[in-house]
């Protein structure tokens, strides 16, 4: 194993903690599915489809708003990641972009980009801030008379010793990346 290895592994930590945090505190899936159904209802008109020997044109007279209505639901599923004081807003009209293209842009992208865009205004809309977890894990520690450990730590089957590791910034991310990330499982498996 090279030097370099742990400082690489680190550093990947870094940046994946870093973006968990930075996707939880927005509606990352919604602005996903947003982009993701904008792609098909403003690309499919002026697609040429090839199967075999038969070539399948989707271009339509309103292909012009099928392209403007796709950029406006790229543009909207950005500015829910980077702007999500105005979630609702963008949902909203995320939604009904996405009933406008059913007839504008061949049935919505062949109802594949109608779905997708709708689920993301959908879940933009529905989306809430969520309050800070080691409040509640501290409270719960509290009502059972737990001193030294909060209850994260010991349903993680941590002790004291992980529960003295706050100091800094830095001290998120340990020298054992793989310690750190729970042991290796997936946080919802525990």
């Amino acid at each position: 194993m090279s030097a370099e290895l742990p400082d690489l592994l680190h550093r990947l930590n870094a940046w994946r903690l870093r973006f968990r945090a930075w996707r939880g505190s927005r509606p990352f899936w919604a602005g996903l599915l947003t982009i993701a159904g904008g792609v098909p209802i403003g690309a499919l008109p002026y697609y040429n489809i090839k199967l075999g020997n038969l070539s399948l044109q989707m271009a339509t007279q309103a292909g012009a708003g099928g392209l403007i209505i796709g950029v406006l639901l790229v543009t909207l599923g950005l500015t829910m990641w980077f702007h999500s004081l105005v979630r609702v807003f963008a949902g909203v009209a995320s939604i009904v972009l996405a009933l406008v293209s059913i007839p504008v842009s061949n049935f919505g992208g062949l109802l594949v980009g109608f779905l997708l865009s709708m689920v993301g205004g959908a879940l933009a809309v529905s989306w809430a801030p969520g309050g800070p977890v080691a409040a509640e894990d501290e409270d719960a520690g509290d009502a059972s008379g737990a001193s030294d450990a909060s209850a994260g730590d010991r349903r993680e089957g941590k002790g004291a010793a992980s529960a003295e590791r706050t100091g800094g910034p830095d001290d998120d991310i340990g020298v054992d990346v793989l310690e750190d990330i729970n042991g290796g499982r997936h946080r919802a498996a525990g």
